[in-house]
Formats: C-alpha cells, sequence, structure tokens
C-alpha cells in the first residue's frame, strides 16, 4: 500500500550552504536542470532562459497566478509585548476577493505567535518608530481580537479610515518568507518572493517554480507556439510543514483552495495528446485534482473536493481524462457557473498515476518532503540521479534556488 511509504527512504543530505538565501539579481539567471527523453534521461544542466527550447512546441503550459499577500501582523500588549497574527484564509468573509475588500471588519484563520500571553481584548498594531508608513498606519489604527484559540484561531480585525483589508495588509505585514531562510524578510522580497504574472491576492507562500520567469521566458514561450495558461491555488502555510511520521500513511496534507475557469476547463477537456507543462507542485495538484473532481460530477453529481487518498482507492479509475473534464464543464453549464471553486487534500506519492502532466517545472525540495515524493511519483526512482547531479554541480535549492524540467516516466 502506497501508505505504507516510508518517509527515510526519500532523504539526501543538504547542506546548509546549499540553501539559497536569497534571490539571484536576475530572475533567469538560474540554472536549469533537464531531465527528459530530449536530454536522453540524463540529467543536463542549462540556464532558465533556456526552458522554452527544452518544451515540445504545439503544446500545453499551465501557472499559478496566485498571489503572496503579507499575511504576519504583529501587534502590542500594554506590556510591550509582542504577538504575532499569521494570517492563513479567510473566516468571515470566506471569499478571498470579499475579504480583502472589506473596509472595516474581517475575520481570519490564523497562526498565533506567543498565544499564551495574549489572554484576551483587543490588541493595538506595533508600529516600528522607524516604520515609512507610519502617519498612515496610525490612522487606520488597526486592532485585533482572539475569538477562537486552537492550532488555528480566528482572529477578528477592526480598522479605520474605510481602506480595504488589501491596503491594510499591504502597509501594515509583512511577507511570509519560508521558516528554512532563517531571516527576517527583507526589501527585496516584496518584489522577489512573487511571481511575474501574479494576479490573485491569497497565498501565504510563493509557487517558487514561477518564480525564474520574466517576460524574456513568457514571449519564448508564445513564439515556439505553446499555449498558457492560467490557474489560481492559493498556498497555504501547510507547505512547510514537515513530514514526522515514519509512513506517509500518519501525515495528514493540509487542504488549499483553488479556482479554475470554464474557458480553462475547456481548453483542458481538448487537450488530446498535446504535452502539457505544468509550472510548479502547486499548479500539478490542482490540475491532478481535476480530474477526480470530474470523477465526482459523474459518480454523485457535483464535485466536492479532493481528499488525501482518494486517487489510491482499491477499485480504481478508469474515466478519461477529457470524460472527466466535460463533466466538470457541463456542471458549471448547469448551475450557470463561469468558474469552478473547490479545495484539494490530494497527495501524490510514489504509486500515483498522473492523468493530466506530462512535464513539470520545479526547484530542489527538502528532504523528507511531500515535495520530494511527487517528484518520485513523477520520475520514479531517478529523483536520486537527478538530486546527485544537483548537488555535485552546485545547484541551488529551495525557495530561491535553483530549477529543473522534468518528464514523467
Amino acid at each position: 500500500m502506497v501508505q505504507d511509504i516510508r518517509i527515510e527512504d526519500y532523504n539526501y543530505p543538504l547542506p546548509e550552504e546549499r540553501i539559497a538565501r536569497y534571490p539571484l539579481a536576475q530572475r533567469d539567471d538560474s540554472k536549469l536542470l533537464v531531465f527528459t527523453d530530449g536530454s536522453g534521461r540524463v540529467p543536463e544542466n542549462r540556464k532558465f532562459r533556456d526552458l522554452a527550447d527544452c518544451l515540445p512546441e504545439n503544446s500545453l503550459m499551465v501557472f499559478n497566478n496566485t498571489k503572496v499577500v503579507p499575511a504576519r501582523l504583529f501587534f502590542q500588549k500594554d506590556t510591550g509585548a509582542l504577538i504575532e497574527v499569521f494570517c492563513l484564509e479567510p473566516a468571515d468573509p470566506q471569499d478571498y476577493q470579499l475579504c480583502f475588500a472589506t473596509t472595516a471588519s474581517c475575520r481570519w484563520k490564523a497562526i498565533i505567535g506567543n498565544v499564551k500571553r495574549w489572554k484576551g481584548g483587543r490588541l493595538h498594531l506595533y508600529i516600528a518608530p522607524d516604520h515609512a508608513d507610519a502617519p498612515l498606519l496610525q490612522e487606520m489604527s488597526l486592532e485585533a481580537e482572539l475569538i477562537e484559540r486552537g492550532q488555528a484561531a480566528i482572529v477578528a480585525f477592526y480598522w479605520k479610515g474605510g481602506y480595504s483589508f488589501s491596503q491594510v495588509m499591504e502597509h501594515a505585514g509583512r511577507i511570509p518568507i519560508p521558516p528554512y531562510l532563517k531571516r527576517d524578510t527583507e526589501a527585496i522580497d516584496l518584489e522577489r518572493y512573487q511571481t511575474w504574472y501574479a494576479k490573485y491576492e491569497g497565498s501565504v507562500a510563493a509557487p517558487t517554480a514561477g518564480l525564474h520567469f520574466t517576460q524574456r521566458e513568457l514571449d519564448a514561450i508564445d513564439a515556439k507556439g505553446i499555449t498558457r495558461l492560467h490557474l489560481c491555488l492559493h498556498v497555504g502555510a501547510g507547505t512547510f510543514l514537515p513530514v514526522k511520521s515514519e509512513t506517509i500513511g500518519d501525515h495528514t496534507m493540509h487542504s488549499e483552495p483553488f479556482s479554475v475557469s470554464k474557458v480553462f476547463l475547456k481548453a483542458l477537456a481538448a487537450k488530446g495528446e498535446r504535452p502539457l507543462t505544468a509550472v510548479g507542485t502547486t499548479s500539478t495538484r490542482c490540475l491532478e485534482s481535476l480530474y477526480f473532481l470530474g470523477v465526482h460530477c459523474l459518480e454523485v453529481g457535483e464535485p466536492g473536493i479532493v481528499e488525501q487518498w482518494e486517487p489510491y482507492r482499491p477499485e480504481g479509475y478508469d474515466y478519461p481524462l477529457s470524460v472527466a473534464i466535460q463533466a466538470l464543464v457541463a456542471y458549471l453549464d448547469k448551475n450557470g457557473l463561469d468558474e469552478l471553486s473547490s479545495r484539494t487534500r490530494i497527495i501524490i506519492v510514489p504509486g500515483y498515476r498522473f492523468r493530466v502532466i506530462d512535464y513539470l517545472v520545479t526547484n530542489f525540495h527538502q528532504p523528507k518532503s511531500t515535495l520530494l515524493l511527487l517528484i518520485s511519483a513523477l520520475v520514479g526512482d531517478a529523483w536520486r540521479a537527478v538530486y546527485d547531479f544537483a548537488l555535485a554541480h552546485d545547484f541551488r535549492f529551495l525557495s530561491y534556488g535553483d530549477s529543473s524540467l522534468l518528464q514523467k516516466v
């Protein structure tokens, strides 16, 4: 059973000096490890700006256009103690766009730092004396109230001045860079921990495979006749959670919201034999989840959400991709919808059968992580040769590190 997979079997030595603490001066100066039929299934050292040359003509390419929000907010008690509120996702209103548009109050699910010190009552935003936006923040007078305690607490925010909560976050919050960078957020992260094409606010972590792209790469992709498509999956804090169990079956995957347009689904339904390249593991998880949502429509009449172990049911799945996706389109048509919004908790591990993607652009992931298991599911045991090559050829690892182009076995 796939649940019996030992996470220790997906470990490798990652020296601290190989973790990229900062981005390169130019996004597309990063390296690209190519492991495809075109490279002879042997790792090849290229530059990221060569990516379009390595992709098949007349193919599809899918990007996640989510936007990272400054989700870390700091509040101060009368004693001077600081309380960090790390916003995860909207609680009231639950719709991201509606929540960011609110102009007086809203509630968020959050992780609270120093929560034991927060006994109750409203706290005022901490404003550093040298903060460039101090006058504006004082006008906003942002306050936080702890409504529910727990691993994912509920925090209510109140502010003045008629500003949207998006504006409040922009001026009061900090970009939540990954903890393994072992440094505070700096000015460079405001621009570089964001993809070139980010559009819809909601993520608390960047879809890092997209950080390498500039307009130059996008133009080269267009020039090769590759069709670019966009989905939106908001990346949650669970992307940083390590696997602590001995077997993957005891690990609980986080749930993430996503949305795709009906136009997107129609393009996917008409994919046929055209190869599809997913930019990032977030795009991959969303794309593969769409197949199972289509199965839901075929079997129970509505999409619902995708649960963690659903792809591994004993009886399997025989529906062609086009049939499953067309069922989603029919569901949207029936309900007068132009967009599908859902959630996924899918886990992709060795033994998974990919139904949507053929190629994957992705960075190099942490040892013993669910993302590394996804890579192994895609390329098999060759993941070790890929990572050994990357380590031996000075590739940079993790969020601000180098990239790879991998083809499904």
